[in-house]
């Protein structure tokens, strides 16, 4: 096998771009006119129908929620859910994310609902992604403008995802009206499809409230939305394999499977004076990863091609990456695991790339 190709880590000019920009974060986001909003004796009315005897609620329904047609519907989280630790946490995994892919832009996104109604930022943010450029206006005050600019930009949207199978749970309306469920599984769709390098919380499900106006009255009802499952399945990835049967039915066999794994690879790394006793965690930089690669087909990987002492998230995950690569030239096929699940001390994960290497590589000298 050739020597692996050179390249040098481009993670350190992009972050001297991140610190240059903090002061463009600190001048606030897209400048965008917000609705003043007043509330009448009316709204409070409404909001007053919500508790009456003839409909208990105790859901703090918000006055605007209140003024709706007959027969007409509006839908909000459970202000309980909202207090739930997954859902802030998946919150704040996207905003930093988002807030990442467009430091360049010098955007920064402090509130979905608020920062991506208008369709301004969700352009940005897909033309970063899908690395092309849309034709809309750059800049729409009107609410009607808004609306265009948005359907031009989920109608984007739709082609990637569709073939993909998603379900597509938000339009134009939903979007530029701030539902945050909808705008969630938007960006949802957008991290997974796009392989964005980070986690997201598994298994997040929220309260929504669902307001109807029946006959002059307000009723209200509760039911459960689904934001995320497991990331393999929202990736994808429905096939399973041994280390699901392993991990669901047999989790009594993972030492052993482990032992066998730790054996393999110390007996390589060992050579350098290394030794591995938690694979949890003492692969999650790379470097082990990409030193094992270089022994086991037996040529020297040039230190500027990785990190040796990652310190950042994006170093370990280039580093994984990188190990990836080197894999991939040895023959074997692309792993299942994600770069970003290997860092996040995923143990399933871990294995799975271990494995691969054990199979093809265990009698190697």
């Amino acid at each position: 096998m050739s020597a692996a190709p050179l390249r040098s880590p481009t993670l350190r000019p992009h972050r001297m771009k991140k610190e240059e920009s903090f002061l463009g974060k600190l001048g606030g986001t897209l400048a965008r006119k917000k609705k003043a909003k007043e509330v009448s004796d009316l709204q409070e009315e409404g909001k007053n129908a919500i508790n009456a005897p003839m409909n208990p609620s105790t859901v703090d329904i918000h006055p605007e929620d209140t003024l709706l047609e007959e027969n007409e519907e509006r839908t909000m989280i459970d202000p309980n859910s909202k207090e739930d630790p997954k859902f802030k946490e998946l919150i704040k995994v996207l905003i930093d994310w988002i807030n990442d892919v467009l430091v360049e832009e010098r955007i920064i996104v402090k509130q979905l609902e608020e920062d991506l109604y208008d369709g301004q930022v969700l352009q940005k943010l897909l033309e970063k992604l899908a690395d092309r450029k849309l034709n809309v206006a750059e800049v729409t005050q009107s609410e009607i403008g808004q609306k265009q600019k948005l359907q031009t930009v989920l109608e984007a949207v739709h082609d990637l995802l569709r073939p993909h199978g998603w379900t597509i749970k938000w339009n134009v309306d939903s979007i530029h009206g701030k539902n945050l469920i909808s705008i969630l599984h938007l960006l949802v769709a957008l991290a997974m499809h796009f392989r964005a390098p980070i986690r997201l919380p598994e298994h997040v499900a929220v309260q929504v409230v669902v307001v109807r106006k029946r006959e002059g009255l307000l009723q209200t009802t509760h039911v459960s939305e689904e934001l995320t499952t497991t990331t393999e399945m929202m990736m994808g990835r429905f096939e399973r394999d041994a280390f699901d049967t392993l991990f669901d039915h047999a989790p009594d066999k993972l030492s052993v499977v482990k032992k066998s794994l730790i054996t393999f690879v110390n007996k390589h790394l060992n050579k350098l004076n290394l030794e591995v006793t938690e694979l949890e965690t003492q692969f999650a930089d790379g470097v082990y990863l990409v030193l094992l690669m270089g022994l086991l087909e037996d040529y020297f990987v040039p230190l500027h091609n990785f990190y040796l002492t990652p310190e950042s998230f994006d170093q370990k995950v280039h580093n994984v990456s990188f190990a990836f690569e080197l894999m991939q030239d040895g023959g074997l096929k692309k792993p299942k695991a994600r770069p970003e699940d290997v860092v996040n001390l995923d143990l399933k994960s871990t294995l799975r790339v271990l494995y691969n290497l054990f199979t093809k590589y265990k009698n190697v000298e």
